[in-house]
């Protein structure tokens, strides 16, 4: 499963300000945005296109067009605060959710809400700010799975190296794509140096 961490100077900067505690929720969001746009950009890079003949105002041409459809599915709540970006480049994308809760003392999602479009012959993109146990993120795939998903990709804000073992293990042919690889995970399952709870900080909560 091929990790691909974004190489990107406004990435970098945007990063620095999402990781700084003294950042308010309305920049947060500002930011997110902003990374998340460019790791859209990066986790669409190999998209596969097909020929279309179309009319200039000056004469017929044949160019590219993208050859299927596209499905972003956050998981909630943090995963929504990556929507917008995808919207924005793809107007045409479809969108499902997966709800899923960590339990503080445990570590460990519980499932609340799923609701997918039809997923056979798309390209679908799961996006979670935070690859931490890595836990959420097997789950919403093993959901997208059950759901005739099969061309995946996941993308990031910030991974762990425990939480990409995890996904390796899970689903080895699902390439990651991160803003950043920290360092390890702290005992309460916190990413270090991270930027903390990715939806409290998103939402002020």
């Amino acid at each position: 499963m091929p990790l691909h961490i974004l190489q990107h100077p406004l990435g970098a900067h945007v990063l620095t300000h999402l990781r700084d505690k003294t950042t308010k929720p309305a920049l947060f969001r500002t930011l997110s945005y902003q990374i998340s746009l460019l790791l859209a950009l990066e986790a669409t890079r190999d998209l596969a296109t097909e020929e279309k003949k179309i009319e200039t105002p000056l004469e017929p041409v044949t160019s590219r067009v993208l050859a299927k459809p596209l499905v972003i599915v956050p998981i909630l709540r943090a995963g929504l605060g990556m929507l917008q970006p995808f919207h924005d480049v793809f107007p045409n994308v479809s969108v499902g959710y997966v709800g899923l809760e960590r339990d503080h003392a445990t570590a460990v999602a519980r499932s609340y809400y799923c609701k997918l479009p039809p997923l056979a012959g798309t390209r679908v993109i799961v996006v979670d700010p935070m690859l931490a146990t890595g836990g959420s993120a097997v789950q919403a795939i093993e959901v997208v799975k059950s759901a005739s998903g099969k061309e995946i990709v996941f993308v990031c804000i910030v991974a762990s190296p425990e939480g990409v073992a995890l996904m390796q293990k899970a689903h080895p042919e699902v390439p990651i794509h991160a803003g950043a690889l920290d360092r390890a995970l702290n005992s309460r399952k916190y990413i270090l140096p991270g930027l903390g709870d990715f939806g409290d900080r998103l939402y002020g909560t």
